[in-house]
């Protein structure tokens, strides 16, 4: 039987014990709360962790919260750790999370089922590894995370080394995520400081218009200069615009301009052409799919917007998207969120959108084939672009600029065109604007024996027939259009002017104001019987 004496030293020596593992738990988690940095947690690691609890290694594991995959965010021995996912269902990870107690693995199984366990499991147990053991950490909303330790031997973790590090385990939890949430911050940092440099290098970058074109536009004409001094003022700022002009004159150029001027034109701009993608693909297309949301979707995935995520997302063809898919475009622009086919969550964008369009957008809201709220919404911004027949002092240069962009490719020596050529490309009316001059130049110098062009034949410009005669084209007068009706009332009546049966009476004027009005307008008395 234990003396009094004896009972009171063995109590004081476990609370001395136990007061020193708090001493101990409260310095690690000092340090721990300190370390914002992969490489400030591995001084920890070293310096604190490895002594106390002798590990051969050390790896934090964490899983973002209803993600399917994990990743190892740290690992002692392999400092530089590649980013990889593993399948959360690997025998490990998902035991520690389905356990409130340490987990012991013997890693002696590896052998046998290695095709099932993840590859850092291989490697320690390569090295020479025998026991490991699994503890998950406390739960942070958002993330949920296992700390792994092994051991060559086992014996040097006792209850001690548990119950410690249980106590610092809601430290390692917060200090991953301060870890985590500083990279991203410092990321933010970096990109909105080239951001800045990018745009003050932008605002002292003078804009320089000449023949070889302003950011793969061709013109010099007054027309063109107004379109350039629009897409310098609107290209810094967020703001969505419009484009619009007929079919060829450039609409997707002036797009890339604006972005290349932007202060996103490190980041590719998405383009979408509206029109060529079927009715029942272009939602998908947009703003993506998930798995089995419809017949075909063998598995998810990300829409246009996605992609164009802090960039530029150009919508061509705007007028040709259907009017149930408008109000849903509608909804980004107004609230900076898609929703994928399939799914009820909501994804924010941050996206500028730049839309174009061939047709007359106000009349297609007048007959109701285009959202007006859409058609305001697009409209923040809008740049018209002219026809080629409105700018004749750019075709020659563009002419130029086409023969000798394909006379390189085709290896040709082609050098120029006659006078007769110029003035004949000149008085063209090019319905297909500036595309329909490449096809017609490129098409020239295929037939060109000499190095300058000489002859240039023009599509014939195709109208739809119409019946209607040439004196039906001609403008009446008001006198013309009266002295015709009168006449045609007059010979239903028989000729009768006065009376109740007379022409007086259907054209509700008195018998004598018909008689006069019809001298006036040299309507003979043959016409009339009266």
């Amino acid at each position: 039987m234990e003396k009094p004496n004896d009972q009171t030293a063995i109590i004081m020596s476990r609370l001395q014990e136990r007061e020193r593992e708090q001493m101990l738990i409260m310095s690690i988690c000092g340090a721990l709360a300190q370390a914002l940095t992969k490489e400030e947690l591995d001084l920890v690691v070293r310096n604190n962790l490895k002594e106390e609890f002798s590990f051969d290694d050390f790896i934090l594991a964490f899983a973002d919260e209803n993600e399917t995959e994990y990743h190892v965010f740290y690992q002692f021995l392999q400092k530089e750790t590649i980013s990889k996912k593993y399948i959360i269902n690997d025998g490990f990870f998902d035991t520690c999370l389905d356990s409130a107690d340490t987990v012991i693995f013997d890693l002696k199984t590896v052998n046998e089922k290695k095709n099932n366990f993840p590859d850092y499991i291989s490697t320690v147990n390569n090295k020479g590894f025998k026991n490991g053991i699994g503890i998950c950490l406390p739960y942070l909303k958002g993330s949920r995370n296992v700390l792994f330790l092994f051991f060559k031997n086992a014996n040097t973790f006792s209850r001690e080394s548990n119950r410690i590090i249980r106590g610092i385990g809601m430290q390692l939890s917060i200090t991953l995520r301060n870890i985590i949430l500083t990279h991203k911050f410092e990321s933010k940092i970096n990109e909105l400081k080239l951001l800045n440099r990018n745009k003050v290098e932008k605002e002292e970058e003078p804009i320089v218009i000449n023949n070889e074109g302003f950011y793969g536009i061709i013109g010099n004409s007054d027309a063109m200069q107004s379109v350039y001094e629009l897409i310098s003022q609107v290209a810094s700022s967020q703001s969505t615009v419009l484009i619009s002009g007929e079919t060829g004159t450039g609409k997707e150029l002036v797009a890339s301009a604006i972005h290349n001027l932007s202060l996103v034109s490190n980041k590719k701009m998405i383009k979408v052409n509206c029109a060529s993608i079927p009715e029942n693909l272009i939602e998908s297309e947009l703003f993506g799919h998930e798995k089995g949301a419809f017949t075909g979707a063998l598995e998810s995935r990300i829409g246009k917007f996605e992609e164009a995520e802090n960039s530029t997302i150009f919508l061509d063809e705007i007028g040709e998207m259907p009017l149930e898919l408008q109000g849903k475009l509608l909804r980004v622009l107004q609230e900076k969120e898609i929703q994928r086919i399939g799914s009820n969550k909501t994804i924010k964008v941050n996206v500028r959108v730049i839309a174009a369009t061939n047709r007359t957008l106000e009349k297609e809201v007048a007959e109701a084939r285009f959202r007006s709220d859409l058609y305001y919404r697009l409209n923040v911004f809008p740049i018209p672009l002219p026809s080629l027949r409105e700018r004749p002092e750019d075709i020659e240069l563009l002419g130029n600029f086409f023969l000798e962009k394909h006379a390189a490719k085709m290896g040709k020596k082609v050098k120029g065109f006659s006078q007769k050529v110029l003035k004949n490309m000149t008085a063209n009316a090019w319905p297909g604007n500036v595309r329909e001059l490449e096809n017609i130049v490129e098409r020239s110098i295929l037939f060109a024996k000499e190095d300058v062009i000489k002859e240039m034949s023009f599509p014939q410009i195709f109208k739809n027939e119409s019946t209607t005669s040439e004196n039906d084209l001609y403008i009446k007068t008001l006198q013309e259009i009266e002295k015709e009706h009168i006449l045609k009332v007059v010979k239903k009546c028989n000729g009768r002017i006065s009376g109740p049966q007379g022409a007086a009476v259907l054209l509700g004027l008195p018998a004598t104001t018909l008689m006069s009005r019809m001298q006036k307008l040299g309507i003979k008395k043959e016409h009339s019987t009266d």
